[in-house]
């Protein structure tokens, strides 16, 4: 009896919570904060005062979460046999059987079919650039995330395309400069992690790293990481400064962001990079994402910037 019992409890489906819990498990919601870089058009051309703006900004973002989640779940299905021997993505919905293959299927299909008919809503602008990200990602994760500097390039062309949907799905023009920085930005984070990464992996602290760490070289990935930051900073100093000038051509004609006072927020960026670099050289087995999130000065610094251009922006 008790044997009967048993086995009849092995063989029960996942229960549909379980699934629903095993679906938004796989669409790493803690990774949408990736997302508030859509809202910078919203922010930067003054209109998140506008409730249509700030509502189709939102959208763009909701939409960016949904794509993010669909390249997730197709992923997780194609790696399903990877992860399993892998000793903590084998804990993820899909490999460890929490979420079906078949549902896992169903689920990535629905969600992207319906983000791509979404983002088309807002604007055939908005449409191509979220079809653009999904593709690009389809094509790192099957095969160019394993071509060094390559990989991180295509992770910080992602950010870019989340800006430029914000700004069209808002009908707003985006400093070209700003456009640059996010890039610069992004790669700088990207190259920072892969840094981070490959002396973990010569101290011989991780056992699955990344295939890509293979193709880096310890001394070309450092001056990378000096490089881009060195590019980043300046070109920000860029934009500060000429938002600041009424003459052309430097400064875009349509930025409204323009302020003789945004110089004043240059010390902020140039701690902020500085800082990530100190944090990417620390003999830590944390991320350099989860190492900025609980480091406070870093932190009090992110706000202090915040408070100062939502200061600007209001007067």
């Amino acid at each position: 009896m008790t044997q009967s019992k048993t086995t009849s409890t092995d063989t029960v489906s996942p229960s549909f919570k379980g699934m629903a819990l095993g679906i938004l498990g796989t669409l790493r919601p803690h990774q949408w904060v990736k997302n508030l870089f859509v809202l910078a058009p919203l922010f930067f051309s003054k209109s998140f005062m506008a409730p249509d703006k700030a509502v189709l900004a939102l959208a763009a973002a909701l939409l960016f979460c949904a794509a993010a989640g669909t390249v997730y779940l197709f992923n997780d299905i194609f790696d399903i046999e990877k992860d399993r021997r892998h000793p903590t993505k084998r804990l993820r919905p899909i490999p460890s059987g929490e979420l079906p293959i078949s549902v896992a299927r169903v689920a990535a299909i629905v969600l992207g079919v319906g983000t791509i008919a979404g983002s088309f809503a807002l604007g055939v602008p908005v449409g191509i650039t979220v079809t653009l990200y999904l593709v690009m990602n389809f094509a790192y994760s099957f095969s160019l995330k394993n071509i060094a500097f390559l990989d991180v390039s295509i992770i910080a062309t992602g950010f870019v395309l989340r800006v430029l949907a914000g700004a069209f799905a808002i009908d707003v023009f985006i400093s070209e400069w700003l456009i640059a920085c996010t890039f610069f930005l992004a790669l700088y984070l990207g190259l920072g992690k892969r840094d981070h990464e490959l002396q973990m992996k010569i101290r011989g602290e991780v056992e699955n790293s990344r295939k890509v760490l293979e193709r880096y070289r310890e001394e070309h990935l450092d001056f990378a990481v000096l490089f881009v930051a060195g590019m980043t900073i300046a070109i920000y100093t860029i934009y500060t400064l000429t938002s600041a000038l009424p003459a052309q051509p430097l400064r875009s004609q349509h930025t409204p962001f323009a302020s003789p006072w945004l110089p004043i927020t240059i010390p902020f960026a140039v701690f902020g990079i500085t800082r990530f670099y100190q944090l990417i050289k620390k003999d830590s087995p944390e991320s350099p994402t989860d190492l900025l999130l609980h480091d406070r000065i870093f932190i009090i610094n992110i706000l202090l910037w915040c408070a100062v251009m939502l200061t600007l922006a209001l007067i």
